[in-house]
């Protein structure tokens, strides 16, 4: 009998090795937020608007983005503490941390995702295809906890590049979804410069039952500027492929590429690359194109 615990009680440890070894390791207090610490982060601007402002207008916070997400990094890049918020949380836009006197690194990232990204390292904050890729905005800053609190007020900027794919025709009866398929962008970003830091395969669906036919493709560019691959394909409900056309996209950061054309008449197996662009400002700026 007592051989047989000790086994079982070995199984479980290997087992809860096992998990520890392949999963995140968790840190003490690292998701909780401390309203007494001595540090406190406020979010008081988004791409040069006040955020007290956007919370009582009609073009809310929230409708920029749904989380904020407040990391605190030694410089050495060691997460230590961390904080998700969504817009329907009333403390949205400000978390507060206790430190021990130091440097630290102080990054915030606002996004519509359906998740958190992955933070572990502040070189390579990632978002999945399943979570989804949405308007991002960042800001990365040091500071320096001393004996006295310390109030630090942050302004985000957008870092992505949005491919907007407009279909001008009707959809065939048959076509239920639409998929696109991209790379050449980044699915994760450095947030010391807030460019992408992968190279990502970025695949996202999109039921077209409601009639949509405006698609928002957002990414992380290597570089300021850049060029995304994109496959762009129709499925019926079964996700049989029915019509597939490729596109070379010219992407620069915080500007709108619009991608406009009749996708249906014109569909085949032929690959389309890109010319003829022009740029009015909106965000930073837009490029529109017709395929």
């Amino acid at each position: 009998m007592k051989k047989r615990l000790f086994s079982l009680c070995a199984v479980c440890a290997i087992v809860a090795l096992s998990v520890m070894v392949s999963c995140e390791k968790p840190l003490m207090g690292v998701e909780s937020d401390e309203p007494e610490g001595n540090l406190k982060v406020t979010v008081f601007e988004m791409e040069k608007t006040p955020f007290g402002s956007l919370t009582r207008v009609a073009e809310p916070a929230s409708a920029m983005c749904k989380r904020l997400n407040f990391a605190i990094y030694t410089l050495d890049g060691t997460r230590v503490k961390q904080v998700n918020q969504t817009s329907d949380a009333a403390e949205f836009g400000t978390a507060s941390f206790q430190l021990e006197e130091g440097d630290y690194q102080v990054v915030v990232v606002g996004h519509s995702s359906n998740g958190n990204p992955t933070m572990t390292d502040p070189t390579c904050i990632k978002f999945t295809n399943a979570q989804g890729y949405t308007d991002t905005y960042l800001c990365s800053g040091v500071v320096t906890i001393g004996a006295e609190p310390m109030d630090f007020q942050v302004s985000l900027d957008r870092i992505v590049a949005l491919c907007r794919f407009v279909i001008t025709d009707d959809f065939p009866a048959d076509v239920k979804q639409m998929r696109f398929y991209y790379t050449g962008g980044s699915g994760a970003f450095d947030a010391n410069t807030g460019l992408g830091c992968v190279n990502s395969k970025q695949d996202v669906k999109f039921s077209v039952t409601t009639g949509q036919k405006q698609f928002d493709l957002y990414t992380f560019l290597h570089d300021v500027e850049g060029t995304i691959h994109l496959t762009v394909t129709g499925l019926d409900a079964a996700g049989n492929e029915l019509y597939n056309r490729q596109f070379d996209v010219p992407m620069q950061q915080n500007y709108i590429t619009w991608l406009t054309g009749a996708f249906f008449n014109g569909s085949g197996s032929s690959s389309t690359t890109i010319g003829g662009v022009t740029v009015n400002t909106d965000w930073a700026g837009e490029t529109h194109i017709t395929f």
